[in-house]
Order: C-alpha cells, then structure tokens, then sequence
C-alpha cells in the first residue's frame, strides 16, 4: 500500500499560474517551486521580472527556478547573474545546450564556480548528466533536471536512466536530482525508489495526492457511481428500438 509519509524524495510544484502557486505554497509537502519560459506563456505572462516579483512574494522560504531564455551564452550568463541577485533562494534554470546544441557546460562551470545556484535542465540522457556533474563546484548547491516523462513518451523506461544519474550525481554531494516532466502521480513513488531527490509536477498530478493509498473497491464503487450519477444529470434516455443506425 503506497503511503506519502514513507516517500524521501521532495516534492516541488511546476506552474506559473500565481492563484495556483499561492495554494500550493499553504501546503506544506511543497518543498519548492519551478518554472518555465512555456508555462510563463501559456500562463499569460508578459512581465518576467514582475512575475518574478509577485511569486517571491508568495514563496520566500523555499527554492524557486527562473529559467533564462537567451539563445546566446554570453547573454544567458548575463540573465543567470540577474535572476540569481533576485533572492538567496532563487536556483538559475540554464538548458543543457542552446538550440544549436552546443554544451553549456562551460557556462555551467563559470556560473557555479561563481556561486550561482543552478538548474540545469532539459537533460535526458546519462552522458548528459556526466558531463553537467563534472562542470558543477562542489561547493555550490545545484538540481539537474532529468526529463523522465518525455524519456517515457519515447517508449523507453526511464527507471535505469534515472537510477544511473542519481549513482552519477554522487560525486557532488551538494546537487540533487530532479525527476522533471511526470506524466502520473505513479512517477512520483517511482522516483523515490531510485532514490531521486526531487520530483517537479504540475497542479494536475499533484492534486491526485489525496487519492494516493485509497482501498480500491471503494474506488471501484466511486467510479461507478460518478457514471451513473453523469448519466443521470445528463437527462440520457434509450427508448426501445432506437438502436443506431448509418
């Protein structure tokens, strides 16, 4: 029976939705937040920096991932420098490559020898987790993302490939895990067990919480009753004879 008080790995909230942010921020299993360029639009945000402002606000105490949006390296470095002076637990979100896959594994290296709290993102694979390990200061707390949803929409199980990164990412103590993209609330016990230490989803699964460990004829009987409860408040009726036809 999967129970939520046994889980290790931490759960941190995906969205950019301020109403939604600021509900999650009352639960206290939320141990962080993320975002994204993507999410920020389909949110409707036309204020990086404002929208920024407004989410400190509502999470002062627990880490916060802005993501630059600069194609360029020398410009993403600027951005990263900007977000990270937005408060000491903001964690600089910074892509694996630029669109011409290039590696910002040297700007990675810069910006956390600096000091600059990371979020290295978009990874999905192990030699990419090697090589962002390697480019990491040991002293300077890090995540790096792992993309373990979009790994499964491809067909593949990403359990092995997570479980190796989480044996890589050893070698710097200070940087955790991420489990990014979950697809069911299933991930996220999934990523405990391979021991990740952090897991990012969205409003949608991580309202599922309430049904984690529920008896299953209970459910069963639940489902049932919702369809007939449905067909019922949609007035559907089947007179005799009045089967389909072409």
């Amino acid at each position: 029976m999967p129970a939520l008080e046994t889980l290790r790995v931490k759960l941190f909230a995906d969205g950019a939705d301020l109403k939604v942010i600021a509900t999650m921020a009352a639960d206290p299993r939320i141990s962080g937040f993320t975002t994204n360029p993507t999410l920020m639009r389909k949110a409707g945000v036309s204020d990086y920096a404002g929208f920024a402002r407004e989410m400190l606000a509502i999470v002062p105490d627990r880490p916060i991932s802005f993501e630059v949006f600069s194609d360029d390296f020398d410009e993403m470095e600027r951005q990263a420098l900007e977000i990270a002076s937005w408060g000491s637990n903001v964690f600089v979100k910074v892509p694996v490559t630029n669109t011409a896959a290039e590696s910002a594994a040297p700007l990675i290296a810069r910006l956390s020898a600096a000091g600059v709290q990371l979020n290295v993102t978009a990874l999905m694979t192990v030699e990419q987790v090697e090589l962002v390990t390697e480019a990491l200061a040991p002293a300077t707390p890090a995540f790096v993302s792992v993309f373990a949803g979009r790994i499964a929409d491809t067909g593949r199980d990403p359990m092995p490939i997570m479980r190796r990164s989480v044996a890589v990412l050893g070698a710097r103590p200070r940087a955790e895990l991420i489990w990014a993209s979950p697809r069911e609330l299933l991930n996220i016990f999934q990523a405990d067990e391979v021991g990740c230490h952090v897991i990012t989803a969205t409003s949608d699964i991580l309202g599922k919480l309430g049904v984690v460990g529920r008896d299953l004829t209970q459910y069963s009987l639940d489902t049932v009753e919702m369809f007939r409860r449905d067909a019922v408040a949609a007035g559907f009726t089947i007179a005799a004879g009045a089967a389909a036809t072409k």
